[in-house]
C-alpha cells in the first residue's frame, strides 16, 4: 500500500523542517512552499494526496490558495495547519474547501491522525477549537477570486506595477481591479482596502 504523499506550505523555513520531521515515518513529504502561489505551482507538478497549508502567507493567503488548488485538484485534499483558533478562520477556511483544521500548538500525533481521516474521506477539526459547520456569507465573498489577490497585494504594500509582474497582467487591469473592489466595497481609498483586508483576514496584522 502507498503512503500517504504530502505538500507543506508555511512562510516558515524552521516548520516546515520540524513537521516534515515528525511526519516522515508515516507519510511522504513530495515537497515544500513558502507562499502561496509557490504551493499552487508546487502542487500542480506534484499532485499531492494532502496538501498542509498556513493561512498567514505572502502573495497569495492560504484560504485562497486552498480555494484555488482545491478548483484545479479536486481529489487533492487540503488541511489548515495555522496558528489562528478564532472561528471565522475556521469558516473561512472550511468555505474555501479544506476538510481539516489544526493548530500549531497541536501535537503530532494529532496531525497524523487528521492526515489519516480525511484520507478516508472523514473531515477533521482540532478539539483545541468548538466549531460547527454553521457558518456565515462574508463581504470579501463577493469578490473574485483575482480581486482578493489584488486586494491583499495592495494591502502588503505592493506598487501596482509590481503586482502586474506578479499576476501577469497589466499595470491598467491592476488599476482597474482595485477600482472594482472599491466600488464592490464601498471603500475609497487604499488605506481602507488595508483595512478591510485586516479586518477580514485576507492578509495578517
Amino acid at each position: 500500500m502507498s503512503r500517504t504523499r504530502l505538500l507543506m506550505a508555511d512562510d516558515h523555513t524552521i516548520i516546515l523542517e520540524a513537521i516534515g520531521m515528525l511526519l516522515a515515518d508515516e507519510f511522504d513529504l513530495v515537497g515544500t512552499a513558502e507562499d502561496g502561489r509557490a504551493a499552487l505551482r508546487a502542487a500542480e507538478q506534484l499532485r499531492p494526496d494532502v496538501t498542509l497549508l498556513d493561512i498567514s502567507m505572502p502573495f497569495l493567503n492560504g484560504i485562497d490558495t486552498c480555494r484555488q488548488l482545491v478548483k484545479s485538484l479536486p481529489r487533492s485534499r487540503v488541511i489548515f495547519l495555522t496558528m489562528h483558533s478564532d472561528l471565522i478562520y475556521v469558516e473561512e477556511a472550511f468555505r474555501a474547501g479544506c476538510v481539516g483544521y489544526l493548530l500549531k500548538r497541536s501535537a503530532a500525533s494529532e496531525l497524523s491522525g487528521a492526515i489519516n481521516t480525511v484520507m478516508r474521506g472523514g473531515k477533521y477539526v482540532t478539539p483545541l477549537i468548538e466549531w460547527s459547520e454553521a457558518t456565515k456569507p462574508t463581504p470579501s465573498e463577493r469578490l473574485t477570486a483575482r480581486q482578493r489577490e489584488v486586494l491583499q497585494l495592495v494591502a502588503e504594500g505592493r506598487a501596482n506595477k509590481e503586482i502586474a509582474a506578479l499576476l501577469h497582467v497589466s499595470e491598467k487591469t491592476v488599476d482597474y481591479h482595485k477600482s472594482s473592489i472599491k466600488r464592490e466595497l464601498l471603500l475609497e481609498s487604499t488605506a481602507e482596502l488595508t483595512q478591510f483586508a485586516i479586518k477580514h483576514r485576507i492578509i495578517g496584522i
